[in-house]
């Protein structure tokens, strides 16, 4: 076993209330694509960029737009969990992990099996009327087309964080606290470039910072251990 999947190994081996901080990296391996790599979202070509389609500002003002891009980009619903999300599941299951923080909107945790998971830019699989607040799923909204209406009338709008929204508070403060309370925090498939989220960070006390990500991040300097890898491939070779 490479001695750094070794020290992992005897971290979470060491530990018993981890926390899993995780970002598009993680959904990558399921063929879900992130944002800000070579082949992302950002490398790609539209008549807006991503980033301003995908802001409440554009929601509100070309919201047919909105909808076919989303329903393009967005919804990846035969997407099944990878290596990592099922590590983490095993790792909950054994009383080691505590809670998994996630930057994704694809419910794959939850897919997988996990149960304690802060999504701290929301859901697909929740959509809501903004007249008479009833739910519909994920499917209905990939079956849709132009903007989606509830029976009432009223434009469903998915329960996700666009730009220029705040995160839900009740979320945010659940993420906080479980990283404050970890034992070890395992951060993986982030470039932790997206703020406020990255700042969570800040709020683990513990000497188990672990960083598994393909590429560098801000936060490198202050890990214990640092793996460059795919966060499936590494995760997988725990036992």
């Amino acid at each position: 076993m490479d001695s750094k999947i070794e020290q992992l190994q005897k971290m979470v081996d060491m530990s018993s209330r981890i926390v899993f901080f995780g970002g598009a990296g993680v959904s990558t391996e399921s063929g879900i694509p992130d944002f800000r790599s070579v082949d992302g979202l950002y490398q790609q070509h539209y008549k807006y960029p991503p980033e301003i389609m995908l802001s409440h500002s554009f929601y509100e003002s070309h919201t047919a737009e909105f909808f076919d891009f989303y329903r393009e980009k967005m919804l990846y619903l035969k997407a099944e969990p990878n290596e990592a999300h099922r590590k983490l599941v095993e790792l909950e299951k054994a009383g080691k992990l505590a809670a998994v923080v996630t930057q994704n909107i694809d419910g794959l945790h939850q897919k997988a099996g996990s149960h304690a998971v802060f999504e701290l830019h929301g859901s697909v699989h929740r959509n809501y009327c903004r007249h008479c607040h009833k739910l519909f799923d994920a499917q209905f909204m990939l079956n849709s087309t132009g903007i989606p209406k509830c029976e009432c009338g009223g434009t469903i709008k998915p329960d996700v964080v666009l730009y220029e929204e705040g995160l839900n508070q009740q979320t945010l403060q659940g993420a906080v606290e479980a990283i404050e309370r970890a034992d070890m925090l395992m951060i993986g498939g982030t470039s932790l470039a997206v703020y406020p989220a990255a700042s969570l960070v800040n709020y683990y006390n513990g000497n188990r910072l672990v960083l598994i990500n393909r590429t560098g991040t801000p936060q490198d300097k202050n890990a214990d251990l640092m793996i460059h890898g795919n966060i499936g491939e590494v995760l997988g070779q725990l036992h």
